[in-house]
């Protein structure tokens, strides 16, 4: 009989006082057991593995395992305990995407649960003082994909050789390392410890290391050492450069530095699955990690599936390929116009289940408003409030879900999700029910009251009021969205032009303020907790489509771009201080609700459809993906927040949980 189970202890000190919080055992979260010494006489070979240890390549489980590794319970869990073996096949776009390995992988030092509460991963423990002192408590006896201790010692060759080096990194320790622009003192107490100290609060550290994209904060020392020029000779390190064509032994640690890409078979990790393919093209396969830290309590060393293989495919072709099972697991390049299809395939005797997901971005489409377009005369259009709640009373939402969603979609402007605390009925609605009298009369109170004898206004300098959106290209339910626009746009006097581009030359037209408006999802994040930096809803990335110089402008401390120069705007900027040093968390959340309530009002971005059904196809003998989840990019990590690992084959019925 397994161990019973503990919750995990994260310790707070809160203005010197210390308080002990347990984390609620809550499902989808892994349990934590004291020791591993209950599992051990339990443990069950792997017999993928088990010729490498009967020739002494590797060592027994138990000393490939952390000496506290992290158990975790299906049962609590709400899963079945799995069984070993089998390669899951998933189809990409393209080759750079076998980074996705490491967003569905999901090993983080801190990570989500099903519920979106953080809790260690990696880490076995971390102590938090007055939110400002970090101390990282690593598992004794943890090892790398290579067998080789992952301790203190790859914490510290980050911060001091990586990205405090100003070769390797010239901007420095990325912006949740500097809060209110300060650097923490970072000391190595032992093997087994890291401590982060800044001078005042970092209410962004922990919810950092849990993203899709971890920051990685650790390196595997022992493997880049040999492409930095202080642990290695000179002449070395010519050699090397020359071989890969590199012009600076910086490249050459770059080139190599790539844990998030997962494109060098070579690197260490402490993912689930490890990259195998050299030099691949059209199939990666990537092999289970035998050192990885979990396991399950009946003695399983997790990932029960032995090998994943992603296939590049076409993305035309990705439902194609999916009626005709040449996918296990799949929802990347699928939309919810292939439900169709994929149904279809399903009841014709495909071995696989359509399962319908909900989606977490805030807003399936969204039109982003260029409020530094660099045309005078629009940008004055644009940055009219008046102007952007006109654009979305004239849209009727409504028409689009029923075209595009058959109905299935939720209806409203860009806002947070239910699941969010800061979710309001009201702000879904704000401005954004179907109403082209009430459009009508603002552009009339703006004065564009002169019209072409088609029908369309006049701005003040005689030219037509046309609005050029710009689009990736890639969704087909955009441009019919657009289209059913263009309609009701005509009647409120202002015509829409569709420019579709390739994703990379729409984004530099944005970024450079040649773009009057684009497409794009709404925010990634659509369930922002108090804890979540608003960085993506205020003027601090260009990524925000609506103000792409602003954006510039605080990423490169003023080097470029614009400073805010509209209220509403500067509010949000105001707001993100607060949050930032906000004591409380009850003030982080004040902070948020405003700048939601911000967004709603000022229609910054226009959203048209929220929570469309996300396809997720599913091998009938796939065992343990949930039947009813949330795509989500951050927090979720697509699939990783389900851990990929759980996942295993086994004859039967539908393998999704209920």
């Amino acid at each position: 009989m397994p161990s019973p189970r503990l919750p995990q202890v994260v310790t707070h000190r809160v203005r010197g006082t210390l308080r002990t919080l347990a984390l609620a055992l809550l499902p989808g979260l892994p349990a934590l057991m004291p020791g591993q010494a209950a599992a051990q006489a339990a443990y069950q070979p792997v017999p993928a593995l088990a010729e490498k240890v009967a020739d002494g390549t590797l060592p027994p489980m138990a000393e490939r395992l952390p000496t506290v590794p992290l158990v975790v319970d299906m049962a609590a869990a709400g899963k079945e305990t799995g069984v070993y073996g089998g390669t899951a096949t998933t189809l990409i776009g393209r080759r750079k995407d076998t980074r996705q390995m490491t967003v569905y992988g999901y090993a983080r030092l801190m990570g989500y649960d099903t519920d979106y509460n953080l809790q260690p991963d990696i880490l076995q423990g971390v102590d938090v003082e007055d939110g400002r002192r970090f101390t990282l408590h690593l598992r004794p006896g943890h090892k790398w994909s290579d067998g080789v201790p992952f301790t203190s010692e790859d914490f510290r060759y980050y911060w001091e050789d990586v990205v405090n080096n100003p070769d390797l990194t010239p901007a420095g320790p990325e912006p949740f390392l500097r809060p209110q622009g300060e650097l923490p003192t970072v000391t190595f107490p032992d093997a087994e410890t890291v401590v982060y100290d800044w001078p005042v609060r970092n209410p962004r550290f922990l919810e950092a290391l849990a993203q899709a994209r971890p920051p990685f904060i650790y390196r595997p020392a022992h493997y880049l050492k040999q492409y930095h020029a202080r642990y290695t000779d000179p002449a070395t390190l010519q050699a090397e450069m020359a071989e890969v064509k590199v012009a600076s032994w910086a490249a050459l640690h770059n080139k190599f530095d790539n844990m998030y890409e997962c494109d060098n078979p070579a690197i260490p990790t402490l993912q689930p699955w490890k990259l195998v393919t050299e030099g691949g093209k059209s199939r990666f396969l990537f092999e289970r990690n035998p050192y990885f830290h979990r396991v399950d309590s009946e003695g399983h060393q997790l990932p029960y599936i032995d090998t994943v293989e992603m296939l590049v495919a076409s993305g035309g072709l990705v439902a194609t390929k999916a009626n005709a099972g040449e996918t296990q697991l799949q929802a990347r390049g699928l939309s919810f116009k292939d439900i169709s299809v994929l149904k279809k395939g399903e009841m014709d005797g495909g071995n696989y289940d359509t399962l319908l997901w909900e989606n977490g971005t805030a807003s399936q489409i969204a039109i982003y408003p260029n409020l530094n377009y660099a045309d005078p005369a629009f940008r004055t259009l644009l940055r009219d409030v008046r102007f952007r709640r006109a654009l979305s009373l004239g849209i009727d939402r409504h028409m689009v879900n029923r075209a595009l969603y058959f109905g299935l979609a939720a209806e409203g402007g860009m806002t947070v999700l239910p699941q969010s605390p800061f979710y309001r009925p009201e702000n879904l609605t704000k401005w954004a029910t179907f109403d082209p009298d009430e459009a009508n009369a603002l552009l009339d109170e703006m004065g564009l009251t002169g019209r072409t004898p088609y029908g369309i206004r006049l701005l003040p300098d005689g030219r037509p009021l046309r609005i050029v959106i710009e689009t990736a290209g890639e969704r087909s339910e955009v441009e019919d969205a657009l289209q059913i626009l263009s309609d009701t746009w005509r009647d409120i006097g202002v015509e829409l032009v569709q420019r579709p581009l390739d994703r990379d030359i729409l984004r530099n037209r944005v970024f450079a303020g040649l773009t009057m408006a684009a497409v794009w999802y709404g925010w990634d994040n659509g369930l922002p907790q108090p804890d979540t930096p608003p960085d993506f809803a205020v003027p601090q990335q260009q990524e925000f489509f609506s103000w792409p110089m602003w954006g510039q402008y605080f990423q490169t401390h003023g080097a470029a771009g614009e400073a805010p120069d509209m209220p509403a705007a500067q509010r949000l900027m105001d707001l993100a201080s607060i949050w930032e040093t906000a004591a409380t968390r009850e003030e982080r959340a004040a902070a948020w609700q405003e700048i939601v309530d911000i967004h709603a009002d000022q229609v910054f971005a226009i959203g048209l459809i929220t929570r469309a059904p996300q396809p997720i196809v599913v091998n009938h003998d796939l065992h343990n993906v949930p039947k009813e989840g949330l795509w989500a990019w951050d927090p979720g990590a697509h699939f990783g927040v389900y851990h990929p690992d759980s996942f295993f084959f086994a004859p039967g019925p539908a393998g999704a949980m209920n």
